[in-house]
C-alpha cells in the first residue's frame, strides 16, 4: 500500500517547493542509526549504502526529511547558476506500462498511483537563484548524521548568445557554486539535452570529456559524480568510459528512460511544446538501471578504471537493492519509490542481505 507522496503531483511545483514534504516526511522524527558505518562512498562512511538521487528532494527541507527518515545518501535537486523556470503543471502523471519499459514506445497517462508504480516527469530542471540555494544547501549539507552525506548536483546552462565556450563556463562556475557549500561530493548532470544539439550531453563524447576535466580542475579534491542516460550501444558506451571514466569519481546510471505520453483520448498529455516525449522512472525502468550496472562494472574492471557506480532506476525494495548490489552498484538509490513509501530506507536495512 502506498503512503501519502513527499511530493505531491496534485499541486504544482512552486506549491510543492514552498510548503512540502508532505506525508510521513513532514514530521519532525529523526530515527537513528544504531550501528557504526560500515560502508564508504568516494571516502565518505555511510551507514548504509542507499539514497534518494537528484529529483524529488527540492531543497533543504526535503533533503532534511530523507536524512531524518534514514535515507543516508540525499541528492539535492539539481540546481544551475541563475534562475530556471519549471514546465507547466502537471509534472508528474502515473503511466501504465506492461511489463519492461524499453525506448519508443507510447504510454497511457493516469492519475491513479498504484502498485507496480511508474510515473513520466517532465520538470525541465528549474532552479532558484544561487542567493538561495547555495546557504539553503549549506544547511541541508550540516544536517547530516553520523553515517550520512548530503551530495550536491548542478547542470550547466546556455547562454544567451549560444556560445559553447560559454556554456562550459556555465558549469565551472556551477561547480566553484557548489564547492562553497561545503558540500562533500558533487554531481553533474550529463543526462540533459547538450546546450546546442539535439543530443543528451553524455551522448556528446568529446563535450562530455572537455566538461568533465574542466569541472574537475575547478573541484579539485572533491569527488565528482556524473549523471547518465541508458546507452543501449556497448562500443559508445566504452567510448564514453575511456574519455570520461578516468577522469570522474563515480558515475550514477540511469535517469529515465524516454517514452512518448498520451492521455485515454490519444492527445498529448503534458501540456507544452516539446513535452509529447518526456522520462519515465519507476519499476518499469528496473530492468535499464541493473543492466547499465552491470555493463559498467564490467567496463570498469576490464578498462582498469576505478569510479564508483550508483544505480538507480525502479529500485522499490530490498529485493531490487539486492539485485543492483550483485550487478556491481557500490551505492543503490530509489526516487519514484521512496516518494510513496518513507519508511523504505528503513525497510532495506532490515530486510537487503548486501548489507
Amino acid at each position: 500500500m502506498l503512503s501519502e507522496p513527499f511530493y505531491d503531483p496534485g499541486r504544482s511545483y512552486q506549491d510543492n517547493f514552498e510548503h512540502g514534504p508532505f506525508g510521513l516526511f513532514a514530521d519532525a522524527q529523526r530515527i537513528s542509526s544504531t550501528t557504526e558505518p560500515k560502508h564508504r562512498f568516494l571516502g565518505q562512511p555511510i551507514s548504509a549504502p542507499f539514497g534518494i538521487p537528484a529529483g524529488p528532494l527540492l531543497n533543504g527541507r526535503f533533503v532534511k526529511a530523507a536524512l531524518d527518515k534514514g535515507f543516508d545518501i540525499p541528492v539535492y535537486k539539481t540546481v544551475r547558476t541563475r534562475k530556471y523556470a519549471c514546465h507547466a503543471w502537471p509534472n508528474v502523471l502515473a503511466v501504465k506500462v506492461d511489463g519492461d519499459l524499453d525506448t519508443g514506445r507510447t504510454l497511457v497517462a493516469r492519475r491513479d498511483y498504484s502498485e507496480p508504480l511508474s510515473i513520466t516527469n517532465s520538470f525541465g530542471v528549474p532552479s532558484y537563484d544561487p542567493e538561495f540555494w547555495q546557504p539553503d544547501m549549506a544547511d541541508a549539507v550540516q544536517h547530516a548524521g553520523p553515517g550520512q552525506v548530503v551530495v550536491g548536483s548542478f547542470q550547466g546552462t546556455k547562454s544567451e548568445s549560444g556560445s559553447v565556450d560559454a556554456y562550459i563556463a556555465d558549469f565551472v562556475t556551477g561547480a566553484r557554486l557548489l564547492k562553497q557549500t561545503g558540500v562533500k561530493i558533487v554531481e553533474v548532470n550529463l543526462s540533459c539535452p547538450n546546450e546546442g544539439t539535439a543530443n543528451l550531453l553524455c551522448f556528446d563524447i568529446p563535450r562530455a570529456r572537455t566538461i568533465v576535466e574542466a569541472i574537475k580542475a575547478e573541484l579539485g579534491e572533491i569527488p565528482l559524480v556524473t549523471k547518465i542516460a541508458y546507452f543501449g550501444d556497448d562500443e559508445r558506451l566504452t567510448q564514453f568510459l575511456r574519455e570520461v571514466g578516468s577522469v570522474v569519481d563515480g558515475i550514477s546510471a540511469i535517469n529515465t528512460v524516454s517514452a512518448v505520453v498520451v492521455d485515454e483520448h490519444g492527445k498529448q498529455a503534458l501540456p507544452g511544446e516539446g513535452r509529447l516525449s518526456s522520462g519515465v522512472c519507476g519499476s518499469a525502468i528496473q530492468w535499464a538501471g541493473v543492466e547499465m550496472v552491470e555493463r559498467l562494472a564490467k567496463l570498469r574492471e576490464s578498462l582498469g578504471l576505478t569510479f564508483e557506480i550508483v544505480g538507480v532506476g525502479g529500485a522499490g525494495d530490498a529485493a531490487a537493492f539486492d539485485r543492483y548490489r550483485k550487478a556491481g552498484a557500490d551505492v543503490v538509490m530509489s526516487a519514484t519509490a521512496a516518494m510513496w513509501n518513507p519508511c523504505l530506507a528503513q525497510e532495506i536495512k532490515e530486510l537487503a542481505h548486501e548489507l
